[in-house]
Parts: structure tokens; C-alpha cells; sequence
């Protein structure tokens, strides 16, 4: 069982993948969601600590906000079973590291991947490097081959889109410090 904390796009595609490699995959949005797609269960960010207990993989990949910054702290750590796995490919501040470390000397959960710390590069001396079960690497979840052109071309339809006044793809949005849907949107006025 996998649990994605945080369901925009990013954590839909995981759920997908991790579909159809035969995981039963339950969500953790803003706001619970009767049905979904992409998810046996979207369940409200109210209701986190008590869906923490079913799963074997909890993988963080909300963005960076105020609500979400040290959202999964000691307490979640806590919640997880001691079988369990921790993946962050979020922010590193979405976690609180102290807390990771505590829970992963006292066995609380059995390993973690961080592609995001809190301090980037991990400074030399962090424990994380030699914990048995942990996994790092440098922050580089979302590269593949041919992301450069992958970005050059949104950013070319954008530009191209802009110029034509018309709806551009991936817009942030400024309160709530994401994009809210891959739909086109409204070019800025002027």
C-alpha cells in the first residue's frame, strides 16, 4: 500500500505507476475527494495521521506553502508503522529532519529516499549518510533524459502563447503557491 501525500500532477503520476505495478495507492489532498481516478482514495490533509498507519510507502510531493512547510513532522513519523518507508521529493522543509532522524534511530519506520533535505547540499556531518535503510539523492527526482528540451519547449509554447494573447499552460498561482490545474489558462492583462 502507498500513500501520496499531496495529489496535483506530479503525485498523480506516481499514483499511476504505482498502479500498475500492482500497489493499492491512497491520496492525501487539501480536501477529500469522494471519487478520483488516479486514486483508490483521496482523503482529506485533516485526516493524515490516520491513514498513516495502512501504509508501506508514504511519499511526500506537496509543494512548498505556508500550510505545507513542517506539515510532517514527529507526530506522522509516529503514525507510520515501523515497517514502513519514507520518500520526499517535495521541499526539504515540508519535513522535519530532526524528527526523521529520531524516528529512524528509534526504529519507528524502517527507511527513507530523500532527493530533497533541508539544507542542500547534506552538510558532511549529517547522521542521514550513514543510516542503514536511508537513501539520498541530490535533489534531481525530476530529471530525465531530454528535460532540457522538454523545458525549452514549454517555455517556447509559452512565450508563443503569450505573444498571441492566448491561455498559457502552468500558471502559479500566487495564493496558493501552485500551479491549480495543467488546463490553459488566462494570459496577464497588458
Amino acid at each position: 500500500r502507498a500513500l501520496i501525500v499531496g495529489v496535483g500532477s506530479i503525485g498523480r503520476e506516481i499514483a499511476r505507476l504505482l498502479t500498475r505495478a500492482g500497489l493499492h495507492v491512497e491520496g492525501v489532498g487539501r480536501s477529500a475527494r469522494a471519487e478520483d481516478d488516479d486514486f483508490v482514495a483521496v482523503h482529506g490533509q485533516e485526516d493524515l495521521n490516520a491513514v498513516l498507519p495502512e501504509a508501506d510507502y508514504v511519499v511526500i510531493v506537496v509543494p512548498l506553502t505556508d500550510e505545507t512547510r513542517g506539515m510532517f513532522g514527529a507526530a506522522q513519523l509516529r503514525a507510520m508503522k515501523p515497517s514502513a518507508r519514507l520518500i520526499n521529493v517535495a521541499r526539504g522543509t515540508v519535513l522535519d529532519e530532526l524528527a526523521l532522524i529520531d524516528a529512524l534511530q528509534a526504529e519507528e519506520i524502517a527507511g527513507a529516499a530523500l532527493d530533497v533535505t533541508t539544507i542542500e547540499p547534506l552538510p558532511d556531518d549529517s547522521p542521514l549518510w550513514s543510516m542503514p535503510g536511508v537513501i539520498i539523492s541530490p535533489h534531481m527526482s525530476g530529471d530525465f533524459i531530454g528535460y532540457p528540451e522538454v523545458v525549452a519547449s514549454a517555455f517556447i509554447d509559452n512565450f508563443q502563447r503569450f505573444q498571441a494573447g492566448q491561455p498559457l499552460l502552468n500558471v502559479v498561482d500566487k495564493a496558493s503557491g501552485f500551479v491549480l490545474s495543467s488546463e490553459k489558462q488566462e494570459p496577464p492583462p497588458g
